[in-house]
């Protein structure tokens, strides 16, 4: 499996989700069938990833990106651009005059110390996703000059029927700004297995292989041998739920793991 458990170890939840989808075969259709098929992405001075869209792509939009991504390249490894409408409610902020703390020489987004990437939709509207501890927050940049230029953000509250969720992100944003976050942070994933034993099943499932033969993959080889044909069907019920699992992600259930 492309990455290894150590990598996927820090994953976050849309990084999961699109280890779901890339797998989906009509989803590969679609990224075959499209026009551009790579994504024209850029890496600013800061290293923050910016695609800029002139347009909508409505076949990609169904599948919850504002483009198709190579289904071939493992999260992390190229860029996946998901619609603001697919992820939790981003955060907004708008950008105002540097006051000199920057230096004068970089953008703000710099200040934060994850992976950083940035769509400009075609209403001109910025959606930044910033990525680290296993963690996301969207933010949503009605000033795009904040990507060029020394500047400072303003966060704003989108009312208060939200507010404990709202403070929350701001948060972890606040987290972000620590240069060890990328060094210490830990996913929340990282004990959970249940997601990276319903991706073996979904690869084993896909290649042909019989439920004995995938458990054996998920669960070793000897706790196979020595509980598969006894008395209990524990194992096996496990793994019949674990493929149906992985097919139910791949299928749009990686959507939820978006929200």
């Amino acid at each position: 499996m492309a990455g290894g458990r150590d990598a996927m170890d820090a994953y976050d939840s849309s990084d999961w989700a699109w280890e779901f989808l890339r797998r989906n075969p009509d989803y590969a259709k679609g990224w075959r069938a499209s026009v551009p098929r790579h994504l024209p992405c850029i890496t600013l001075s800061d290293g923050t990833r910016l695609l800029r869209l002139r347009r909508r792509y409505p076949h990609a939009e169904r599948w919850g990106l504002c483009a198709f991504a190579d289904p071939r390249a493992p999260a992390r490894a190229a860029p996946v651009f998901w619609l603001p409408s697919a992820n939790r409610r981003p955060v907004r902020a708008r950008c105002r005059p540097s006051d000199g703390v920057s230096g004068g020489r970089t953008s703000p987004l710099a200040a934060f110390k994850v992976d950083r990437s940035v769509t400009i939709g075609a209403n001109g509207i910025a959606v930044v996703m910033l990525k680290g501890q296993g963690m996301n927050v969207a933010v949503e940049l009605h000033d795009v000059g904040v990507l060029t230029r020394p500047s400072r953000l303003v966060f704003e509250l989108d009312g208060l029927d939200d507010l404990n969720s709202q403070t929350e992100r701001l948060r972890t944003l606040q987290r972000f700004e620590r240069p060890e976050t990328a060094r210490t942070g830990r996913s929340p994933f990282a004990n959970d297995e249940r997601l990276y034993h319903a991706l073996i099943a979904l690869d084993e499932s896909m290649a042909g292989k019989t439920y004995r033969q995938i458990a054996i993959a998920i669960f070793g080889e000897q706790r196979v041998a020595d509980e598969w044909s006894g008395t209990s069907q524990f194992l096996k019920d496990r793994t019949r739920r674990l493929v149906a699992k992985g097919q139910e992600l791949m299928s749009g259930g990686y959507r939820e793991l978006l929200a």
